[in-house]
């Protein structure tokens, strides 16, 4: 077994153990992976050795090590997705002239961290480190759109917990499975006067190597003054960057 398959093949170990909550039987990974028992058992004992991955023996079963978790660890240290954004947040001002921003996930809100501003537009409320209410923005309603009806479902357990700014975004869940539905359709999120009157955004999700939302990203302008071409080009600059930072990180 040469090197380059043997990594490729400890990589694909660790990625089956990430993808799933509990621990594996050393035969259903092999199973999973199309591999020989024999070379699956190698595999382990060498990740073990270097503490990716632990043996459960009263399981017989393996999961992720505490090497792997120093590994992510150190990944979310270097902030490599904010250093990853910038330059595509940068080109999608270039093209589109209009303030553009990347925001995660937390809880029910979005958080801001990054915001791009544009010569010459208007301010905003939104900064680094603001949170607002995910489903009342475009980059949130991307991202929601992108996960498990079941994860909406337990943001959201009841009509408590929506929240609008100006009179406008969704108060129920119906309303809110019936919008994601539209953003999943068209595959971008639009959102008008929600946040601020006068101003409109349109976002896509950005998806890690598991398909999972990893962030949002938006751009945002005057909706009065912005004309159909405008907006059909604000769109496919937000659709083009989101897939190009999703490359980026991982997602095929």
């Amino acid at each position: 077994m040469s090197n380059a398959p043997a990594a490729v093949q400890a990589i694909s170990v660790l990625q089956l153990l990430a993808r799933h909550a509990e621990p594996m039987p050393a035969a259903a990974i092999a199973r999973d992976l199309g591999l020989p028992r024999s070379s699956t058992y190698h595999l382990l004992n060498v990740l073990r050795d270097a503490g990716f991955v632990s043996h459960l023996g009263d399981d017989q079963r393996w999961g992720l090590g505490v090497a792997a978790f120093e590994l992510g660890s150190a990944y979310s240290r270097q902030a490599p997705l904010q250093r990853i954004s910038r330059p595509v947040l940068a080109r999608l001002i270039d093209q589109t002239t209009h303030n553009a921003h990347l925001v995660v996930l937390h809880g029910r809100d979005v958080l801001y961290v990054i915001e791009e501003r544009a010569p010459g537009r208007p301010s905003l409320v939104t900064d680094v480190g603001v949170r607002l209410p995910a489903q009342l923005t475009a980059s949130g309603l991307s991202i929601l759109a992108a996960l498990p009806p079941q994860q909406v479902r337990a943001l959201y357990p009841s009509r408590d917990d929506f929240v609008q700014r100006h009179g406008q975004g969704p108060m129920s869940l119906t309303a809110l499975r019936s919008e994601l539905s539209q953003v999943r359709t068209r595959g971008y999120a639009v959102e008008q006067d929600s946040v601020t009157p006068g101003l409109a955004s349109v976002g896509a999700a950005v998806l890690d190597h598991n398909g999972h939302p990893a962030a949002g990203l938006a751009v945002t302008f005057p909706h009065e003054r912005a004309t159909e071409e405008e907006r059909a080009a604000a769109i496919s600059a937000v659709r083009r960057a989101a897939a190009d930072l999703s490359r980026r990180l991982g997602h095929r």
